[in-house]
């Protein structure tokens, strides 16, 4: 009987089976093409005839089957369908053919074809769950693969996919989804790797948009970020577009900046986005292609190509599956040129996973039967039938050992076609790898691999698999690839965009210090030091920079640049160009170039001229100086004195005398005017190095005093930073300067300390008032603006202290903007070739103050400074006089005062007929002449040799014979 309503049409079926009658209603959703309709009525009418009541009604166990069903959903008709049809049927022959596993029976293949269409893909899986397949090989759509999984969660039916490559189907919220092929999560990330490898920082992704597509795109996305890289755009289109919605999108993609395009359509209509990019001129110098494993796909399943379809790839790289080469695959390929009835000469990977997914599955069913486990299949509770529903959900029965022979499936670990079947944690194959092809000529050549161990590398992935994990940047290397264009250099991979739309730059609208930038009536609008570098780096780019300059401010007090760099962030512009400053807040939010002007905060204070006085010439040296130079001074005199008193006859006479020449003596060599010869060797040596020191403190006395009666006086206390954050006074900054955020949040001073300064003459008023006439007591403020304004009043002011900061001025573009590295080495380049000098000479060449003051505590010498000097002339001193004793002692030993004649004792000691103390001798004998003393010892020396003969002489008489 045929029931029909406006939108359901409900087929009821009676037949009568072994005594049992049923009924059973099928749907199918109107509204449909009659040629659709039709294939799918006829396709519930098989199944509803198809299935007999009885099972229906019981369990079946799996010693009551001999024959196990399992599915297998794919489109027939298209470029992975034709793989995948003969490799799948010889898989299953393989199986049935080897009586070593599943215990004699067999596997029997129910085929759906799912036509590339999410509805009829749905229906087709519904009916193949009819069949109670105990798994189902397939689909090769994501977005088949979504709603199907559904299904198979309900059903406890595992769904093996070896063409859903779409990376959320991992999630857990599909269990019976168990992907035996590569996931595009490691696919994109093979993308990203080899964008990063190039340094392109950006790319248009071209997709296609389904699940599939979008999905897929995403996990490109979040790998790129990995890589501080990003898609500039995401260029979509629907499946089964015209070619004139892909021109109008090549079109568009065309215009914008970004010549990276990473193609993910579907294998079936991909070629299309090729022709058209061939038509509009976009497979030319300046483009990088980049496809994903689909385009492979249909060039390995093509025996050969045309030379038109190979015209519209010549350039572009691709990836493929990695699948190693072993003999089992090399007699599936000899194998597969003898199977009749294939549609395709060759097959893709796709084919491999297929016929490895079904021995995935016969594995695991034997080792499910060899647990002792039966086949069987129930009913659902929960698949109720709701009221005045024609459904008929009740025939869909759930397997009742899915969920063992899923956990079963996902520890299986044998070698397949395509390589180690094993899963990880997460479900995936453990070893995803890519080959990298560049297509050139009528073929494709291998110019790398990616693998998730060593990512991209010229090694196939299986050698590196037991080696350690090395993902090393410096490690990463490609073969050299021919780019579209027949060109072998590595393209830029952006340009500026043919839309029309320049470079749209803000220029801070200065009200101070209009020598770095300001507003002009010439063509490009502004003027200044930075515009002067900035335009003479583009002139040293390779590639013309259409730009317009936008002022930004009032022109009436100074902009912010802080909400500059913030606006270029937010796109609001290309760039900012500029004195704007690097510092750490703005660098997270833009890119800085390289700087063009070395900046830092300094302080800036006022100073007053010092009157001389009366007592200046004693300013040069510290009082501690002073009191070692004239200590010095006589102890080298009293030195130089006992040295040369006992054979200079000019260091002796009267003790006053001797007196007077030890200190006349000692400072007229301050100015070489000593008169007193020195005789002694140890003399000469000791006025020698003090004549020396003598030198060096003249010459620096004199220098020091110069400076002195020269100097400038700091109006303050105020001797840098430090000094200036303890002493609680106001502080001026410029207006718009990032001095402000600073001395607030780095340095704590409180706001109300803070004055800002609108214009440089704010600057001279606030300084010359001082804080008792309500000014300010030091400026704080960068070092190029504080020099040109110290040339512009003459010096007035001085900068006290170190620069407390060391930043730099560069321009500000938008985050991964290549257009920073490029400018760059532009400005490099100005810096070594000497123009960047030339340009600050042009706008900045003034007078030029001192950057310290010159305070007089400053330019006061201290004995830090020749305490060395000093040391060295003690030193000399010190030995000296130790070999003089040293000496005179040896011949006070010589000298034996008993024996002295009478006319060396004094007179009082003959007197009162007593001899001389030893200290008294041992002074007269050291006050004595030494040329004396020596005469003395000579002649002492000959008496006694001549009492000696006499004595000799005596006892050769005594001992004659009378």
């Amino acid at each position: 009987m045929l029931f029909r309503s406006n939108y359901l049409f409900t087929y009821s079926l009676i037949s009568s089976r072994n005594g049992n009658l049923r009924v059973i209603d099928c749907p199918v959703f109107a509204k449909m093409g009659g040629y659709v309709l039709a294939r799918a009525t006829l396709c519930v009418m098989i199944l509803c005839m198809g299935v007999p009541i009885g099972v229906m009604g019981r369990n079946v166990s799996a010693s009551e089957l001999t024959v196990f069903n399992v599915g297998a959903l794919f489109t027939v008709n298209s470029v992975i369908g034709r793989s995948v049809k003969p490799a799948i049927e010889a898989a299953i022959d393989d199986v049935n053919s080897d009586s070593s596993i599943l215990q004699g029976k067999q596997l029997k293949l129910i085929t759906r074809d799912t036509n590339c269409s999410g509805f009829l893909g749905t229906v087709e899986a519904l009916q193949l769950m009819v069949n109670d397949v105990v798994a189902a090989i397939g689909p090769q759509s994501s977005g088949i693969a979504h709603i199907i999984s559904h299904v198979v969660n309900e059903l406890h039916v595992p769904l093996l996919s070896f063409g859903a490559t779409d990376p959320t189907l991992s999630a857990l919220q599909f269990p019976y989804f168990l992907r035996t092929t590569q996931s595009d999560y490691f696919q994109m990330q093979a993308i990203a790797d080899f964008v990063e490898y190039y340094k392109w920082r950006e790319v248009i992704a071209i997709f296609v948009d389904d699940d599939y597509g979008r999905n897929g795109i995403s996990a490109l996305g979040d790998a790129l970020a990995k890589n501080r890289a990003s898609i500039s755009y995401k260029a979509a289109y629907t499946p089964g577009a015209p070619v004139s919605d892909i021109n109008d999108l090549l079109v568009g993609v065309n215009l914008m900046e970004s010549r990276v395009y990473v193609v993910h359509v579907n294998p079936d209509t991909g070629l299309r986005v090729f022709d058209v990019a061939k038509h509009l001129g976009m497979m030319t110098n300046g483009y990088i292609w980049i496809a994903t494993e689909w385009l492979s796909s249909v060039m390995d399943s093509s025996e050969t190509m045309s030379f038109d379809e190979m015209d519209l790839l010549q350039g572009v790289v691709a990836l493929r599956h990695y699948t190693p080469d072993s003999s089992s695959k090399k007699t599936f390929s000899t194998r597969w040129r003898q199977i009749k009835h294939k549609e395709t000469m060759n097959f893709n990977p796709y084919a491999l996973y297929a016929y490895d997914s079904v021995w995935l599955l016969a594995r695991a069913l034997d080792v499910l039967l060899s647990e002792g486990e039966s086949i069987s299949f129930s009913y659902d509770p929960k698949l109720k039938e709701a009221k005045g529903s024609t459904l008929q959900l009740s025939t869909l029965r759930s397997f009742d050992q899915g969920d063992k022979l899923l956990r079963i499936l996902t520890r299986m670990n044998f070698t397949g076609l395509s390589g180690q079947i094993e899963f990880d944690q997460n479900r995936n194959l453990i070893y995803p790898a890519y080959e990298i092809l560049n297509i050139g000529g009528t073929g494709s050549r291998r110019i790398g691999y990616w693998s998730n161990r060593s990512r991209l590398s010229v090694t196939a992935p299986g050698s590196l698999y037991m080696k350690p994990l090395n993902d090393s940047a410096k490690d990463q290397q490609l073969y050299d690839v021919i780019w579209p264009g027949e060109i072998t250099k590595v393209p830029r991979g952006w340009v500026f965009p043919n839309n029309g739309k320049p470079l749209q730059i803000a220029v801070p609208y200065r009200v101070t210090y209009k020598e770095f930038v300001t507003k002009d009536k010439g063509p490009i609008g502004v003027r200044g030091y930075c515009i002067d570098v900035f335009e003479a780096a583009v002139d040293l780019l390779p590639y013309p920079v259409p730009r317009t300059y936008i002022l930004y401010g009032d022109g009436e007090r100074n902009p912010s640049f802080s909400n500059l760099v913030l606006d270029v962030s937010q796109h609001k512009y290309d760039a900012a160009v500029g004195d704007v400053t690097i510092v750490t807040n703005r660098t997270r939010i833009v890119d800085f170039t390289q700087p063009f002007m070395e900046s830092g905060l300094v302080v800036v204070v006022p100073v007053k001229k010092v009157k001389s006085s009366a007592w200046a010439f004693l300013k040069p040296f510290s009082w501690e100086m002073w009191s070692v130079t004239c200590a010095f001074f006589l102890f080298v005199g009293a030195v130089v004195w006992i040295l040369e008193h006992r054979m200079n006859h000019e260091f002796r006479g009267t003790p006053r005398q001797q007196l007077i020449t030890v200190f006349w003596f000692s400072f007229s060599t301050m100015f070489f005017a000593h008169r007193e010869n020195t005789v002694s060797t140890m003399g000469r040596l000791v006025l020698i190095l003090w004549l020396f020191v003598v030198l060096i403190i003249n010459s620096s006395y004199t220098a020091s005093l110069t400076s002195i009666l020269t100097v400038q006086q700091l109006s303050s206390q105020i001797e840098g930073i430090d000094s200036l954050v303890s002493i609680n006074v106001p502080i001026g900054v410029q207006d718009g300067s990032f001095a402000l955020n600073y001395l607030i949040d780095e340095l704590q001073i409180a706001p109300s300390r803070i004055k800002i300064m609108k214009t440089q003459d704010n600057y001279v008023d606030e300084l010359r008032k001082g804080p008792k006439g309500g000014g300010v007591a030091a400026i704080v403020d960068e070092l190029p603006y504080i020099q040109l304004f110290l040339s512009n009043v003459n010096c007035e002011f001085k900068i006290v202290g170190q620069e407390f900061t060391r930043s730099g001025w560069g321009f500000a573009f938008q985050r991964d903007s290549p257009l920073a590295v490029d400018l760059s080495t532009a400005i490099l380049q100005l810096s070594e070739n000497g123009d960047l000098q030339r340009i600050h000479d042009k706008w900045l060449s003034k007078n030029v103050c001192s950057a310290q003051s010159n305070q007089v505590d400053d330019s006061r010498l201290s004995l830090n400074s020749f305490w060395g000097l000093f040391l060295i002339c003690g030193i000399a001193c010190f030995i000296s006089l130790t070999v003089f004793f040293f000496r005179v002692y040896i011949q006070y030993r010589r000298y034996i005062p008993e024996d002295e004649e009478n006319g060396f004792e004094d007179p009082e000691s003959i007197r009162t007929n007593k001899r001389p103390s030893r200290a008294t001798s041992f002074k007269k004998f050291v006050d004595t002449k030494e040329i004396e003393i020596k005469d003395k010892l000579k002649r002492k020396g000959s008496d006694s040799s001549s009492k000696q003969q006499i004595s000799q002489i005596a006892d050769g008489q005594l001992s004659s014979p009378s």
